[in-house]
């Protein structure tokens, strides 16, 4: 007996409806990416090993997938070589190639390698799956996509504001309303370090920090003891954890904070542009929240951090994120190329939408209308309509077999069902005869006997 076919762990197949829900969200994103200047591009699924490995830290080197060699690449390595079970040694001379673990170190390539062609600065968006050979969970897998939109070559804040806008043009276009547009910059947490004198401990301390909501107060000044910072640097922090009111509110106390520091004061400064145009501007239905606990991405942001939560009541982690980085092309000697990019949690804001009941009624229809075939000449006749519907851009099909009886054509009403197909078109002998077609709707029932003009008049 044949083996089951079957799918790796943490991949997916998905259906029909579900391609054109997913599609949706990624047309919409895309509409506005364009409305708001990015452009295209596209790179390939895999890179050099050499470009990807040592860009993501120890942990993100470990979920790489590795592509081995063509040919018998076992023949290149020596028996010494062999004999010694080093996988680092060993991985380098059967794989020189990986699938790319996200979009933004390829992107960093690409404008190191097109930099004599590339506009500065340049706003691209790009739209590919990704893979990470991570455990597979409930949210969380081995294959999926990735939706960026970046601009590299320009340190002016009001890049920040634009981004801001785009994240509410997005989410107002798909109508999910009241959506939180978190905000928070990396010279601030800097800053804080700074003044509780735990500047080398800047990582551990926002790690702690960034929990206050799920373990509270008390939890995150015991891990950040057990991390080394003192309890001078800790009472110093109080006002943080009581950091209360809208965002001048909190900017006010933050300075009070971070009055003794420079780089703190600096990330004050950026902050208070960005929410000043942005309260000159107006957001159609996001809110920008100042959130000093959040602390993604440290390793390579230097600026603003943004983080994206769904609207009050979902259940969901962060359905966005990004922030501003100073030298991401860097890593391969692009020196002073500063930029700022968000990215849009497809897979999540599919389950928000989903549970919030938001997706187009409209969205999974494949076909508009269906013609019943009840044999060769009543389907040639009927295949010039469907023809002609096509041109005029209404999805229609025949069925390709004949009924020949009640329980045929009763499995092609089925099969139209089954599709949510809203149409049917009978087209016997009789409607042969007076060049007519009966059209039945399927959701009440009603038919009715129209011309073909009449009926391009319905269905569009």
């Amino acid at each position: 007996m044949a083996q089951k076919p079957s799918i790796p762990k943490g991949t997916r197949d998905f259906n029909a409806e579900e391609v054109a829900k997913r599609s949706y969200i990624m047309e919409t994103i895309k509409a506005q990416f364009q409305i708001f200047g990015f452009q295209p591009i596209e790179t390939p699924s895999f890179e050099n090993s050499d470009t990807l490995m040592g860009k993501y830290g120890d942990e993100g080197d470990r979920l790489i997938f590795k592509i081995l060699n063509s040919g018998e690449y076992l023949k290149k390595i020596s028996d010494e070589d062999y004999n010694q079970k080093s996988e680092s040694l060993i991985t380098s001379k059967i794989s020189e190639k990986a699938l790319r673990y996200d979009l933004t170190v390829p992107f960093a390539r690409y404008v190191v390698q097109h930099q004599n062609e590339i506009e500065f600065p340049f706003k691209r968006y790009q739209m590919q799956p990704v893979w990470r050979a991570d455990r597979p969970q409930k949210g969380r897998f081995r294959e999926f996509y990735q939706c960026d939109a970046d601009v590299v070559g320009s340190k002016s804040l009001f890049q920040e504001v634009e981004f801001v806008q785009l994240y509410d043009a997005v989410f107002s276009a798909l109508k999910l309303e009241g959506v939180t547009i978190k905000i928070n910059n990396r010279k601030i947490l800097s800053g804080i370090a700074e003044v509780i004198g735990a500047q080398d401990k800047l990582i551990d301390f926002t790690v702690a920090l960034d929990k206050l909501d799920k373990i509270g107060e008390e939890k995150v000044k015991e891990e950040m003891r057990g991390k080394g910072i003192s309890e001078d640097g800790i009472t110093k922090l109080q006002p943080l954890f009581t950091l209360k009111g809208d965002f001048g509110d909190q900017i006010e106390s933050l300075k009070s904070i971070l009055s003794t520091s420079e780089i703190g004061l600096k990330g004050i400064e950026e902050l208070e542009f960005i929410n000043t145009a942005i309260s000159n501007l107006k957001l159609k239905t996001a809110t920008l929240q100042l959130d000093v606990t959040l602390a993604r991405g440290l390793n390579y942001y230097t600026g603003a951090i943004f983080e994206v939560s769904a609207p009050e009541g979902v259940k969901m982690g962060s359905i966005g994120g990004g922030g501003r980085y100073d030298d991401l092309t860097g890593i391969f000697g692009l020196k002073d190329m500063s930029g700022v990019g968000i990215s849009f949690g497809l897979d999540r804001i599919y389950l928000v939408l989903e549970e919030l009941n938001l997706f187009p009624s409209t969205i999974a229809e494949s076909t508009k209308v269906l013609f019943i075939n009840f044999g060769d000449a009543e389907a040639l006749y009927s295949l010039g309509a469907v023809t002609k519907l096509r041109q005029a851009s209404v999805k229609a099909e025949l069925f390709p077999d004949a009924a020949v009886s009640g329980k045929q054509m009763k499995k092609q009403m089925n099969y139209a069902n089954r599709r949510n197909i809203p149409f049917v078109v009978i087209m016997g002998e009789e409607e042969l005869k007076s060049e007519v077609f009966t059209l039945k709707n399927m959701a009440s029932g009603e038919q009715q006997k129209l011309d073909y003009n009449a009926l391009l008049e319905v269905l569009k």
